[in-house]
């Protein structure tokens, strides 16, 4: 309740606020209170949007709300870099906690369950019922992380998957097929192929959960019970993953980076050569484009390779609106997330980036046939949906996610401990927090 009353008391005093402010807005003199309260009423309302990253996804984010804040007048945007996902949710909860949380922000996916069920994030489920919002239209492999305990909380604007970048030149270079692996076994058999000792390794990669994920999904597992209540992956589906990752980086083919900007490093490695292949996020695609015409080589993407199956979580962010704003604030955060999540500003940001488009129509839409068509890289990310799958979303799970990347860092630095023992010792910390 504490909570609450400060996001009340925060938006009363911005209320306050933008009434004095009204007093001069059209330059008058003299006002009588009568003008000043019209002036009130037609003043736009101001929100402020939190997002994540920079590069090309921070120019779309202010790309498109420049374009929002230009298309009408009743509503302006305050754009707001925060950092990374993580950086951005601790600010939020921070924010919250103070009473000036922003309006509008960015959830990813797997922290969903988190922020709404503890009260911070706003039920959607009015919003789209008022306006009719046309919810078949978001595709339905992104729409599992927007709904908690059956209710609407979010929806989908930045998705992603993991996907497999590989240098094409390298590949043709070394003989093999340009259009990349397709299983685990052809992986390893790239990676090796690829390597040339103290010069480049076939594969650069952290130890990432999400990327983690992805491999258990391909082995046929899954993180968690269905019912939430233990640790899934304590079995061949989970360890099979570390045993691939320890076998090919004591042969040498893998990089595997164990300091905090392992993922960055992992892509410096790849846009200067020093690795042949890259997982990462589709959202990197357009960046990729850029440095690997710089660098002089030809990119290529495909999906993750199969083991029992092609498998990936998806990933990105979702946008959230704040719980306890008044209706006007309501209002006017509502209005930009539809306009952010529609057809139109889908096209643009999966074009922009790389992203996901989440709309049914954007897939279909002419802009985006030519695009595909054009550069086919677009195109895997979108076909690979098909084998695509929520994740987690119990409360815990953030925390679980770090023992269990912790657990296999600790396998990866020291070669007592098998993978076994740290999948093992990364499920009995899971079940002890899921049973708490």
């Amino acid at each position: 309740m504490k909570k609450f009353g400060s996001v009340l008391l925060a938006a009363t005093l911005a209320l306050t606020l933008s009434a004095c402010g009204a007093s001069n807005s059209d330059g008058s003199t003299g006002a009588a209170s009568g003008s000043n309260s019209n002036d009130t009423a037609n003043k736009p309302i101001e929100i402020t949007y939190w997002y994540s990253w920079g590069d090309k996804i921070a120019e779309n984010n202010e790309n498109l709300v420049k374009m929002f804040n230009e298309s009408q007048d009743e509503v302006i945007v305050k754009a707001e870099y925060q950092g990374t996902y993580a950086d951005q949710h601790s600010k939020a909860q921070a924010a919250f906690a103070a009473g000036n949380a922003p309006e509008v922000w960015q959830n990813e996916i797997a922290s969903v369950g988190v922020f709404a069920e503890s009260g911070m994030t706003q039920e959607l489920t009015s919003f789209v019922e008022k306006d009719q919002l046309d919810m078949e239209d978001f595709i339905q492999g992104l729409m599992g992380n927007s709904y908690v305990n059956g209710k609407l909380y979010a929806l989908p604007y930045l998705r992603s998957t993991p996907i497999l970048y590989f240098n094409r030149t390298m590949l043709k270079e070394a003989g093999l097929d340009p259009a990349g692996p397709k299983n685990w076994a052809e992986f390893e058999d790239y990676a090796r192929k690829l390597t040339i000792k103290d010069q480049r390794y076939g594969i650069s990669m952290p130890v990432d959960i999400w990327l983690y994920e992805a491999f258990v999904r391909q082995s046929g597992g899954t993180m968690i019970s269905e019912d939430g209540k233990s640790a899934a992956f304590d079995n061949e589906t989970g360890i099979e993953p570390v045993k691939l990752w320890l076998k090919m980086k004591d042969e040498g083919t893998m990089s595997i980076g164990t300091t905090d900007d392992a993922g960055t490093q992992a892509k410096t490695d790849f846009h200067n050569q020093r690795s042949a292949m890259l997982f990462s996020s589709t959202a990197d695609l357009t960046n990729n484009m850029k440095v690997a015409e710089e660098q002089g080589f030809e990119l290529g993407t495909t999906f993750m390779p199969a083991n029992d199956t092609f498998g990936v979580p998806t990933g990105g962010a979702n946008l959230v609106m704040t719980s306890g704003l008044t209706p006007e604030k309501q209002e006017a955060a509502w209005k930009f997330i539809k306009w952010m999540t529609s057809k139109e500003q889908t096209i643009y940001a999966s074009s922009f980036t790389g992203y996901l488009p989440s709309r049914i129509s954007a897939v279909e839409s002419d802009e985006m046939k030519k695009l595909y068509e054009e550069k086919p890289l677009f195109k895997v990310a979108v076909d690979q949906l098909e084998y695509a799958g929520p994740r987690p979303m119990q409360k815990v799970y953030p925390e679980i996610g770090e023992m269990i990347k912790n657990e296999i860092l600790r396998a990866v630095v020291d070669s007592s401990v098998s993978a076994e023992a740290a999948v093992a010792e990364a499920a009995k910390k899971a079940n002890a927090l899921l049973n708490k």
